[in-house]
This record gives structure tokens, C-alpha cells and sequence, in this order.
């Protein structure tokens, strides 16, 4: 667990300061919303699955004004989230059919829970969520469209969930126990660059055999590379969704000083490999990553081998996932993963 110094400097970071009034306007639906258009995914790039449409049919009911925001921002990240989502369901009652109990699933960072609440709804029993976020108002929007008594929210940021805060607070007592799965998305670049002392806070908490999953936006050792990324993002993605104005004034208010606490790839691995023995590359957009890290090759090997292909057109990959990783001294078995084959519905006609 990070110590109290650190912890001083998390609530002094702009994420709690000077970005509190954009997440706060964004989550109520008073600013910052998508002026073109509303973000949908392309089910061609799903392949038509039939797991990523049954969450999409789930998730899009449940949605918050942060998530139009938030999947309209990111190339492909909302078909990400479909992908991710239907592997990390079949994760999740995997663990509950051995186990016989609820698997416990904690999104940090994720605004309004949107993805821990359609879990949960799906999950139908066995499955428990927690989200947490320290602005307003995405608590109200979880409890607006809650969708499952088994969805849980903390209205505050990921570091206060410490020992005492389990022991002593009801809410959280399905998750005393610990995690099978925890997803932190895009948080940590908001707080510091420290990903060591971020990670001793959560990492702890996951279950022998589970995972963490993470969305991260990093930085490119080549400065030139990543503002082409930015580029490509901004003018080929964004601008479907919003104006130019709404673009410039983001990045001056909010991405450029968020950059400050993004790292590398090769920073972000050796984090991770100071808590897990492997970690895995499974997407890439522009900038953007989800690793999977865990101390088991096998549920590692396992949830990424339960996912169809990234659901991305080429131009945005830079990246040949799944990439995988592992400790100095670890001796795993093949690695030659491939995506599962999808279950495929038939597209209605025209």
C-alpha cells in the first residue's frame, strides 16, 4: 500500500483539483458531450459475435453521459469494450462454476460504472461488481440506471480502498475477499507517473488466478510518433463526433497536462512485472493499449484465447497483439495464442 506521502500527492493531482469540474460537467451531461454524433459500434468489426452484441444490447441501456463522451473519443474503444466485456463475463463465471460463489469484479476509473453494471445485470447472481469514481456525478448515474442489485458504487478515488476502508465499510463486504478480475481504465495517468505505487494499492487485491486489466494511454519514446497518433485520433476519429472547437479546447484544458503523467511501455512493464509474473499486449489504438497481466499463465493464457479479434481497422494498430511478456526467470509454455472464432449472427438484410 502506497504511504501517506504519496497519498497527499494523489488527492493534490489534477484529477481531484484541476480536472474536477470537467469530469463533474461531463458526467451530468453538461458539457463536453459529442455535438455531431452519438458513438455506436461497428458490428462488422465485431464480426457479428453474438457475445459482443448481447453485451452492447446490455451495455447501451445503461449508458451514463460520461460514456458518450468517453467512447467517442478514443478510436474504437467502445468496440474494445464489447470484446473485452464478453471475455470478461465468461471469466467471471468460470470462476463462480468452480468456486460456487459470486466472482468479484472491480472497475476503477470506468465514470459511471457502465461496464461493471451490465456485468453484473448479465452475470444475474453470479457475478458482483464494484465500481468506484470520486465525481458526484457518476454516482448518480450508476444508481439511475443501477440495472442489478449485484452492481456496487464507492464515490471516491481508487487509493481509499484500503484495508480499513473494507473492514469497516458494508457497502464493500462482498469484496473483503479480494477480486478475480480488476480493470483500471486510463486512471492512473490522471494521479502521478508512479505505476509501482499505483499498482501496490490494487494489485494485492486480486485473487490467486486472477487478472488485472488495463486501458492505457502511453507515451512513444518518439515524440514525433505520438503527436502523429494524436493527429491521426484527433482529425480521423474525433472529428466524427465533435467539432473542432470542442477537439482544440479538450486538448489544451485537459490532454496536454495529462501527458505530463503518461509513461512508456517499457516503464508500464516493469511496473507490472514488479506484481505479476506475465502480461500480454491484446489491443492497440493509436496511443492506446489494454495489457492483461497475471501471476497464472493459465487464466491468462485463458482469457485471451476467449477473445475475438481486435475490433479495429489496421491504420490505427501499431501493434501485432496478443504480444506477450513475462518475468525474468519465468519459464511459460507456448505462446502462440490465437483469437477465438466468432459466434456469429446473421446481419439482418437491408
Amino acid at each position: 500500500m502506497a504511504d501517506l506521502q504519496t497519498i497527499e500527492v494523489w488527492r493534490n493531482a489534477p484529477r481531484l483539483k484541476s480536472f474536477a469540474a470537467f469530469f463533474e460537467q461531463t458526467a451530468l451531461g453538461i458539457a463536453n458531450m459529442p455535438d455531431l454524433a452519438r458513438p455506436r459500434p461497428d458490428m462488422n468489426l465485431l464480426q457479428f459475435d453474438i457475445d459482443c452484441m448481447t453485451f452492447w444490447d446490455t451495455h447501451r441501456r445503461l449508458w451514463g453521459h460520461f460514456d458518450n463522451h468517453y467512447f467517442a473519443s478514443i478510436p474504437y474503444r467502445l468496440e474494445e469494450e464489447c470484446r473485452l466485456a464478453a471475455a470478461i463475463l465468461l471469466f467471471g463465471l468460470s470462476a463462480w462454476g468452480r468456486s460456487g460463489q459470486a466472482a468479484t469484479i472491480y472497475t476503477l476509473g470506468a465514470g459511471a460504472g457502465t461496464l461493471a453494471r451490465a456485468l453484473a445485470k448479465l452475470g444475474d447472481g453470479r457475478l458482483k461488481t464494484l465500481n468506484c469514481s470520486p465525481t458526484a456525478g457518476n454516482r448518480a448515474c450508476f444508481f439511475a440506471r443501477r440495472g442489478s442489485e449485484d452492481a456496487y458504487f464507492y464515490h471516491g478515488p481508487f487509493f481509499e480502498l484500503d484495508d480499513e476502508r473494507y473492514a469497516a465499510d458494508e457497502n464493500l463486504r462482498p469484496f473483503r475477499d479480494g477480486y478475480d478480475l480488476v480493470l483500471e481504465d486510463t486512471t492512473f495517468q490522471m494521479y502521478g507517473r508512479d505505476r509501482k505505487e499505483q499498482l501496490s494499492v490494487i494489485a494485492p487485491r486480486i485473487r490467486a488466478g486472477g487478472l488485472l486489466v488495463q486501458i492505457q494511454k502511453l507515451m512513444h519514446p518518439d515524440m514525433k510518433t505520438y503527436l502523429e497518433r494524436e493527429r491521426q485520433k484527433d482529425e480521423q476519429f474525433k472529428s466524427r463526433y465533435f467539432s473542432q472547437t470542442q477537439i482544440v479546447a479538450k486538448k489544451r484544458h485537459v490532454l496536454d497536462t495529462m501527458a505530463d503523467f503518461q509513461v512508456d511501455l517499457k516503464s508500464s512493464l516493469s511496473a507490472l512485472g514488479s506484481c505479476f509474473d506475465y502480461s500480454a499486449i491484446t489491443w492497440n489504438s493509436g496511443n492506446f493499449y489494454t495489457i492483461v497481466s497475471s501471476n497464472s499463465f493459465a487464466s491468462l493464457r485463458d482469457f485471451i484465447t476467449s477473445m475475438v479479434k481486435p475490433a479495429i481497422p489496421p491504420e490505427y494498430c501499431y501493434e501485432l497483439p496478443p504480444r506477450f511478456f513475462a518475468r525474468e526467470g519465468m519459464s511459460p509454455g507456448p505462446t502462440d495464442w490465437t483469437w477465438r472464432a466468432p459466434r456469429s449472427a446473421t446481419p439482418k438484410p437491408e
